[in-house]
């Protein structure tokens, strides 16, 4: 009877024993794979395109502006993030066209050295717009949390993000959203551009995309932007 009970416990304690193994091997499994979800603050692992860039339209499947351009390495970017946050885009690129002299965006919106003017730069509202700060801006407010946790300290690869606490921006207003990029003289393609890693994915065109909304067109006069001209490209 003793022997049966000690084979019994034995038994019970290896089970147990078992059992804990094979939940710790199934949380390991769980850490090992990666989330492709937007985490709580930024994309997480950026990467230096040098890759030579244009400056196009923003494609139809994102809401925006009509004739609304960006530097054509930060259009992943947007997929993505149109894909995980609504928005339209109110304003890109601002200046005259690199290589026909054509003005783009609007005129004289930005400050001097503003990212807007390299198309590295979107101002972002929501896609029913209201001038109010209302339940329509909360995916505008979770997006600018996701790329500046913290004031004043934005995530790779953002430059700057102007929203609440920066004077001309915010609920109600417009999110700014600028990329790190390389160098350049004013109102020309840049040399490099830190852009997602997620960005590369592609996401499907949305088949009815939003009207655009009724709100300001262009983004706004005197951008408080920090001065660029670019950064050096992180190891």
């Amino acid at each position: 009877m003793a022997g049966v009970l000690a084979q019994r416990i034995h038994t019970t304690q290896g089970g147990r024993c078992r059992a804990a193994l094979l939940a710790v091997a199934a949380l390991s499994l769980l850490m090992a794979v990666p989330c492709f979800a937007a985490s709580a603050s930024g994309p997480g692992a950026t990467r230096i395109v040098h890759r030579a860039g244009r400056i196009v339209q923003i494609p139809a499947s994102i809401p925006h502006q009509a004739g609304d351009m960006v530097d054509s390495r930060i259009v992943p970017d947007l997929r993505w993030i149109d894909a995980h946050f609504p928005i339209y885009i109110s304003d890109g690129y601002s200046g005259p066209l690199p290589g026909s002299g054509r003005h783009v965006g609007c005129d004289g919106c930005h400050t001097k050295g503003s990212d807007h003017h390299y198309g590295l730069a979107v101002d972002i509202v929501p896609t029913s717009f209201s001038s109010s700060c209302d339940a329509s801006w909360r995916p505008i407010t979770r997006l600018a949390r996701w790329a500046e946790p913290r004031q004043n300290r934005p995530v790779h690869p953002f430059r700057w993000v102007g929203y609440d606490g920066d004077a001309g921006h915010g609920c109600g207003n417009h999110l700014h959203l600028s990329w790190n990029h390389g160098p350049a003289p004013e109102y020309t393609v840049v040399p490099w551009v830190e852009v997602f890693t997620a960005g590369t994915t592609q996401y499907p065109a949305r088949q009815e995309p939003p009207k655009p909304p009724p709100g300001p067109v262009g983004g706004v006069t005197a951008d408080p932007q920090p001065p660029t001209g670019g950064i050096s490209p992180r190891d």
